[in-house]
C-alpha cells in the first residue's frame, strides 16, 4: 500500500470517528435540553399557581377597599355624632 492511500484511509477513519463522537454529543445535548425543558415547564406551572393565588388575594383586597370607600362616610358621620353627643353643649 502506498503512503497516499494510507493517509486517505486514515483520514476516512478519523472522519468516521469524529462523526460518531459528534453524533453522541448531539444526542446527549438533546437529552439535556429535553430535561431542561421539562424542568422549566414545571417551574412555570408553579409560578402560575403562585400568581393565580396572588391575583385572588388582590381581588379580595380590591373588594374590601371598595367596600370601605362606600362605608367610610357613614363610619365618619357616626363617629362625629358620637363625639358631639359626648360633649356637653355650651350655652351661647
Amino acid at each position: 500500500m502506498d503512503v497516499e492511500a494510507e493517509i486517505r484511509d486514515l483520514k476516512r477513519r478519523v472522519s468516521k470517528l469524529e462523526v460518531r463522537f459528534l453524533t453522541q454529543q448531539v444526542k446527549n445535548l438533546h437529552k439535556d435540553l429535553l430535561a431542561f425543558e421539562a424542568k422549566t415547564e414545571e417551574k412555570l406551572k408553579e409560578h402560575d399557581k403562585r400568581f393565580d393565588k396572588i391575583d385572588g388575594e388582590l381581588d379580595y383586597l380590591r373588594r374590601d377597599v371598595r367596600g370601605l370607600r362606600s362605608d367610610l362616610p357613614k363610619i365618619v358621620g357616626e363617629a362625629v355624632r358620637e363625639g358631639n353627643a359626648a360633649k356637653p353643649r355650651q350655652k351661647s
